[in-house]
C-alpha cells in the first residue's frame, strides 16, 4: 500500500514541566502584588501608569492559566501525538513531566475504541458497588498512545479449509504501536484496522490448509504435494498468518510481534461426522497393525515347528492351522478352543 503524503513522525524534546510551573506560580503572585501595588499607586497619583499596571496584571490573572494546558505527563512506554491547528507538530516519547506549547492538542483516534485485547483499552464506563447497589461511572479515555506489547483476541472465525470444510478457529496477536505519525494519520482507526487485518489474514492462510494430512494438497505453493495441515503443522501456519497480518498493518506504524493459534476444531455442522471418520481410520489402521502382527506370528509358528520336526504337515492342515490362528490373534474377543481328543485325521 503506498500513499505520497505518509507523514513522517517527528520526536519531540519538550522543556521541563516543572520550570514552567514554577515560573508561571511566581507570575501569578506578581501579578497579584502588581494588582495591590498599582491600586495603592492610583490613589497617591500616578493614574495612567498605575492604571495600565493594573489593567495587565489583572489581565494576566485572567488568562494566565493557559499557560498550564501546556503541561503534559508521560508514563513509561506512553507517547503524545500533538497537532496545532490541525498540522502535526511531533510526537513525545519521553517519560517525566513536560511542557509543550499549550495550544497543541493531543490526537488518539483509537482511544475509545474497545477491543477483546490487553493494554492501554480504556473502558468507558466501569460497574461501581455502593451499599449493594452497582452503577456504571463513565470513564474519560486518554489521548495517550500506548508503546506497550499487547494482545489481541478476535472472535472465533469460520472457515472453509482448502477441501471445504469449514472449520473454527482463533488466534491471538501480540502487536504494538512503532510509528505513531502512521498509526494517528494514515488509518481512521488502528484498533479496528489492525482487528480487520488479523480477520483477513486468518481467512486467506486458512484457506491453504487442510484440517487434517489430505493426499495430493500443495500448501507452500511450491507445486509438490506435502503433508500440510492446520492441525499438524500450527506453528508454521502460526508463522504464515504472523508474517500476512505484519504486511498488511506495515502501513498502520504497527509491528506484529508473534502470533498463535489459541483455538482449532470442525464446525459444529460436520464435527460429529468428522469424528466418526477419525475414528473409522483409526480403526483401520489398528487393523492393519493387528493383522501384521498376526501373519508375522504365523509365519513363525509355521517355521519352527518345520524346523524343529515336530510333526509334519501337509499344505491342507498348513491352510487349517493358518486360518485358526489368524482367527485367535484378529479376533475382538477372546478364542474358545475346543480340544480334539481323537485323531486329527
Amino acid at each position: 500500500m503506498k500513499n505520497s503524503a505518509v507523514i513522517e513522525e517527528k520526536i519531540l524534546s519538550p522543556k521541563n514541566g516543572w520550570t514552567v510551573l514554577i515560573l508561571s506560580i511566581l507570575a501569578y503572585i506578581a501579578a497579584i502584588v502588581g494588582i495591590v501595588l498599582c491600586g495603592m499607586a492610583m490613589d497617591y497619583g500616578f493614574g495612567l501608569i498605575a492604571s495600565i499596571g493594573f489593567v495587565l496584571c489583572l489581565l494576566y490573572v485572567c488568562i494566565g492559566w493557559i499557560w498550564w494546558l501546556g503541561l503534559k505527563v508521560i508514563r513509561p512506554n506512553e507517547a503524545l501525538v500533538l497537532t496545532l491547528f490541525g498540522r502535526y507538530v511531533g510526537t513525545v516519547k519521553s517519560e517525566g513531566f513536560f511542557y509543550v506549547n499549550p495550544f497543541c492538542v493531543s490526537v488518539n483516534p483509537a482511544a475509545r475504541t474497545k477491543l477483546n485485547q490487553s493494554g492501554d483499552v480504556s473502558n468507558s464506563a466501569i460497574p461501581v458497588t455502593v451499599n449493594g447497589t452497582t452503577t456504571t461511572v463513565n470513564v474519560p479515555a486518554t489521548n495517550k498512545i500506548s508503546l506497550k506489547v499487547m494482545t489481541l483476541n478476535n472472535n472465533r472465525q469460520k472457515i472453509n479449509d482448502c477441501l471445504g470444510n469449514p472449520v473454527e478457529i482463533g488466534i491471538a496477536v501480540m502487536w504494538r504501536v512503532v510509528d505513531t505519525a502512521k498509526a494517528v494519520f494514515n488509518v481512521d482507526n488502528y484498533k479496528e484496522y489492525l482487528s480487520l487485518q488479523c480477520d483477513s489474514a486468518l481467512r486467506e492462510i486458512v484457506r491453504i490448509y487442510p484440517y487434517d494430512v489430505a493426499p495430493g494438497v500443495d500448501t507452500t505453493g511450491d507445486g509438490i504435494a506435502d503433508e500440510g495441515s492446520l492441525r499438524g503443522s500450527s506453528e508454521i501456519v502460526a508463522g504464515r498468518i504472523r508474517e500476512k497480518i505484519s504486511e498488511k498493518v506495515d502501513f498502520a506504524g504497527l509491528e506484529i510481534v508473534e502470533a498463535r493459534i489459541t483455538y482449532l476444531a470442525y464446525a459444529p455442522e460436520i464435527a460429529a461426522v468428522m469424528l466418526q471418520r477419525q475414528q473409522a481410520s483409526a480403526v483401520i489402521d489398528a487393523r492393519k497393525m493387528i493383522v501384521d502382527g498376526a501373519v508375522g506370528m504365523v509365519q513363525m509358528a509355521l517355521e519352527k515347528i518345520n524346523n524343529e520336526g515336530i510333526c509334519d504337515l501337509d499344505d491342507e492342515r498348513k491352510a487349517q492351522m493358518v486360518a485358526n490362528l489368524l482367527v485367535v490373534l484378529c479376533g475382538n474377543k477372546d478364542a474358545q478352543p475346543i480340544v480334539n481328543t481323537g485323531s486329527i485325521y
